[in-house]
């Protein structure tokens, strides 16, 4: 099994490489043929690599992407999740991946954008900042 994993956990980050070489025509020989990418909270899905590989390359930016893997955690042979901050320059995101695999390509990605927010005054007293 722990081979398995770090198989996935592998693909995963080589996902993250790709990405990162703002190659986006790239990615896709990690990706399934009947990939899909879900945003739940802007209700879209996008079916197809080469459709995710054009709507990367047509997303607006400031400058190149760049992809800071913060921890990929990998626990069957099919299922991994990424945190990831993102950035081109002038945005940074963290994005919470949940990736499927199957037959050694990924095959669904289901992706969070959490906004960042200030913390309430009511709680200063019991917390401190993580940064």
């Amino acid at each position: 099994m722990t081979a398995v994993v770090a198989d996935i956990t592998a693909l995963v980050h080589e996902f993250w490489t790709l990405m990162g070489s703002n190659d986006f025509e790239s990615v896709q020989s990690v990706l399934g043929e009947q990939f899909i990418l879900e945003w739940p909270q802007s209700n879209e899905r996008i079916r197809g690599a080469t459709r995710f590989a054009q709507m990367n390359s047509e997303y607006p930016a400031q400058g190149p992407w760049r992809f800071t893997v913060n921890r990929i955690v990998a626990n069957t042979t099919q299922e991994a999740v990424s945190d990831v901050t993102i950035t081109d320059g002038a945005l940074t995101a963290r994005a919470i991946s949940f990736f499927l695999v199957e037959s050694g390509k990924i095959t669904k990605i289901v992706e969070y954008w959490p906004e960042p927010y200030a913390a309430p005054a009511n709680r200063a007293h019991l917390v401190e900042p993580i940064d």
